[in-house]
């Protein structure tokens, strides 16, 4: 048995861990909050955009003015991380890295065998994994978590969508964490070049009505549509997959921090039950040290 100055050591050490994993909790708490409001009151906006481009989506999707729903050979595949900028959060970042890995390995083995599959980064934990292993990271966007706007996200999905139309790429996917509940992420997978009319139905809460063989009027025009709706949908996709994994991080570092608050708090009785019945054979041997020296005096 640990002597009491260990055991009040190891007391001190857990007492402090639990003050730092709480102030943590409370911490993911109130920024989840305001990480779920943004997610939550943006996807209306989203699906409505969406269940537009689905309506018409049987027109666009095979016109030849619009770039980003060209379907090529698979010969240049890039794959989007998203993951976070800080750990303690559970397995919120290492099961986006091992599905993105896993997608890379199993889909496109042959083109990560050729050297022709690249990776893109947002968040620090996924930017970090990739680039000590040796993977081929094109860019960093791990700093858009600093400020996370809008302006800042479709920039990043311009350069995505850039090298897509400029034939850099022949398929984007993202893989990220999608928010459902403080306690529950769910991994997504999904494509995000070329552009599908079944991807832009997929995330509806309610089926947009799409009819077929009917000749839209279009206003002011298809191509100002293709040019302008498209490129605007793709960018929100963006920036909804990463606001999802935001507000995803802070509850998964919520429900992590309160799970170690409480493995602290058990922890803390079990080495304050260990004090006390050391310090109770300190003092019976104490007692029996005393007794057994008045005896030898007697003696």
């Amino acid at each position: 048995m640990a002597n009491l100055k260990e055991i009040r050591e190891r007391k001190a050490s857990v007492a402090s861990t639990m003050q730092i994993t709480n102030a943590m909790k409370m911490v993911s708490a109130a920024k989840l909050k305001k990480a779920q409001n943004a997610i939550v009151q943006f996807r209306p906006y989203v699906d409505k955009l969406k269940e537009i481009l689905a309506s018409v989506g049987e027109s666009l999707v095979g016109d030849e003015d619009n770039q980003f729903a060209l379907q090529r050979d698979k010969e240049r595949i890039l794959l989007v991380l998203i993951t976070s900028n800080r750990g303690l959060c559970g397995a919120f970042n290492s099961n986006a890295i091992k599905a993105t890995i896993q997608r890379a390995l199993s889909q496109y083995g042959n083109q990560m065998m050729a050297k022709q599959l690249d990776f893109l980064a947002i968040g620090k934990k996924g930017s970090e994994f990739l680039r000590k292993r040796g993977y081929s990271m094109i860019f960093d966007g791990s700093e858009v978590f600093d400020d996370l706007t809008f302006d800042r996200v479709a920039l990043m999905a311009e350069m995505i969508m850039k090298l897509f139309t400029e034939m850099e790429y022949d398929h984007v996917d993202m893989v990220y964490n999608r928010f459902k509940n403080a306690g529950t992420q769910i991994l997504t997978e999904e494509q995000f070049l070329p552009t599908q009319v079944e991807d832009l139905t997929e995330d509806l809460t309610e089926e947009p009505v799409v009819y077929s063989n009917v000749d839209y009027i279009f206003e002011p025009s298809k191509e100002y549509i293709v040019k302008e709706l498209i490129p605007r949908s793709l960018k929100l996709q963006l920036y909804k997959a990463i606001l999802d994994s935001h507000a995803s991080e802070h509850g998964a570092r919520m429900i992590a921090m309160h799970k170690a608050t409480d493995n602290a708090t058990e922890l803390l009785k079990e080495l304050n039950l260990q004090f006390n019945k050391a310090r109770q054979a300190s003092i019976t041997t104490e007692i029996l040290e005393i007794v057994s020296g008045a005896e030898a005096l007697k003696g």
